[in-house]
């Protein structure tokens, strides 16, 4: 047998290495992607977990193709291979049986369900039902592999630790490559919101993602279970993260790392529920009651943007003459427009950049303003879905991040092993970066966003369902019900 196996190994390389060097001599050089394309097609079939794990390391280093005339952007090679694994799974779920119920009827899950089923609904009533229904197929090309393959690739606990480190690790690649180019410019501002391209956009999206895995590996430096060495690179990325945050100027994410510093600390220390809503209250209570003061104040604020950390910082309350700050109000204000003719169903996913020209003001557009819809959206990932799926569509939104915050935390304080403990809450505060990020901007529509968000509410859930109650390490490195057969993460355990 093993001598067959030798000679099937010998008559195929002579095969490809024949193939290759004609198509070579042709001037085809494609050939040398065959064995790729075999083995990513062997993963489809056996190594499901693997191939999950390798779009995960893909997602920081895909690179976006776009042809703007045509309205097609696609992130490759990350968003083919996933729109393969969504496709195995309709197949495998129609021919193959049974789901795992208990994933099925988690409540974050029915919160997945509702938001998919209200895209639905307002892709048919959508201004634009193409360009809404490209919205679904991408969202679900999305949660599919990353939330319900996820919570089957996280049975096996070592694959949150999989997860991070190879995702954090091609950041880092794209970290070292954009500090190389931001150096030829003395780390300026200006030249900071471009040097990540073609890895990322601009610099709101790189920084989205940096404070997204910062209290991972800040988390993973204290990790008591593990070895020293281990604890040394997650604070060697920890700090590479950090820098990389301070260098990409983005101050969303600035302000998303001090939000998740009180809710690190309300979470820690229990602080109830009761004092938090009556702090919100009183905050929300105080801005009304003052409000004129406070705008008269924020108007006042003529500091830009600027290269001087100080004066950035200052710069994220400048509402009077901050061309960005600005624009992020005109794109609000157009958006709250649109929900007051539209309030219920909204104009259709992913249509807000083509319609809110008209629903702009003359007295609220800014240098960057633009009718051509080419320079981004809402710039909110709730008032964007406002404008695009009326006040349900907001409602749910809001209904999901409780939900998946809810059950996090319950992980953390009720998990019998620290590392789970620690798990869950690392996850808990990077959602909760993008949930505070997401006021100013929306990434959603991206895997380098999607993939990692979408994967922690797996992690989350996965942590729920089979780890709380792992009292020892060991049994969290065993192998439950791993997608090594690509069929098992349809038992019912």
């Amino acid at each position: 047998m093993t001598k067959i196996k030798v000679k099937w190994f010998y008559l195929l390389s002579g095969l490809f290495i024949l193939l290759n060097s004609l198509l070579i001599v042709k001037e085809h050089y494609w050939g040398i992607f065959i064995p790729v394309i075999i083995i990513v097609g062997l993963m489809y079939i056996f190594w499901l977990d693997k191939l999950l794990l390798f779009i995960v390391f893909l997602a920081p280093l895909a690179v976006n193709i776009a042809d703007k005339e045509m309205g097609i952007g696609v992130s490759i090679p990350t968003e083919p291979l996933l729109v393969g694994i969504l496709l195995l799974f309709f197949l495998k779920t129609i021919f193959n049986g049974h789901y795992d119920k208990r994933i099925l009827n988690h409540p974050v899950s029915w919160t997945v369900y509702l938001s998919l089923f209200w895209i639905l609904i307002t892709s048919i009533t959508s201004e634009l039902p193409l360009v809404s229904f490209k919205f679904l197929f991408s969202r679900l090309w999305f949660v599919v592999p990353f939330y319900f393959l996820g919570i089957a690739l996280f049975k096996n606990a070592r694959n949150i630790n999989y997860f991070n480190w190879l995702y954090v690790i091609a950041l880092g690649l794209v970290i070292i490559y954009t500090t190389y180019q931001h150096s030829f410019y003395g780390f300026a501002e200006k030249q900071g919101h471009w040097v990540m391209k073609p890895f990322f956009n601009d610099h709101t999206a790189y920084g989205g993602i940096l404070a997204f895995f910062l209290p991972v590996f800040v988390g993973f430096t204290f990790n008591s279970s593990r070895s020293k060495t281990y604890r040394l690179y997650a604070g060697i990325l920890a700090v590479l993260l950090l820098v990389a945050l301070f260098l990409s100027y983005s101050r969303a994410a600035w302000v998303s790392i001090a939000a998740i510093m009180v809710i690190a600390l309300f979470i820690v220390y229990k602080i109830k529920l009761r004092w938090i809503m009556i702090t919100v209250v009183a905050l929300v209570s105080s801005f009304y009651i003052f409000q004129h003061e406070i705008l008269y104040v924020l108007e006042k604020n003529k500091q830009d943007s600027s290269g001087n950390f100080v004066e950035h910082v200052q710069s994220i309350y400048n509402i009077s003459s901050d061309a960005s700050n600005l624009e992020r109000i005109n794109r609000w204000q157009s958006a709250f427009r649109m929900f007051s003719e539209r309030p219920i169903v909204g104009w259709g996913p992913g249509t807000y950049q083509f319609v809110y020209a008209p629903f702009q003001r003359s007295q609220e557009r800014t240098i960057i303003s633009t009718n051509a819809g080419d320079l981004g959206n809402a710039h909110s990932e709730y008032i964007g879905p406002l404008s695009e799926q009326g006040f349900p569509g907001l409602i749910i939104i809001l209904i999901m991040i409780s939900t998946i915050i809810y059950t996090g935390i319950k992980v953390y304080r009720r998990a019998k092993n620290k590392e789970i403990k620690l798990f869950s809450l690392v996850a808990v505060l990077s959602l909760c970066t993008y949930f505070v990020h997401g006021l100013l901007n929306n990434f959603l529509d991206t895997d380098k966003a999607s993939i990692p968000f979408w994967g922690f509410f797996a992690m989350i859930v996965a942590m729920d369902l089979y780890h709380k109650d792992d009292k020892y390490i060991h049994s969290l490195d065993e192998n439950i019900d791993n997608l090594e057969d690509t069929s098992g993460y349809y038992q019912e355990e």
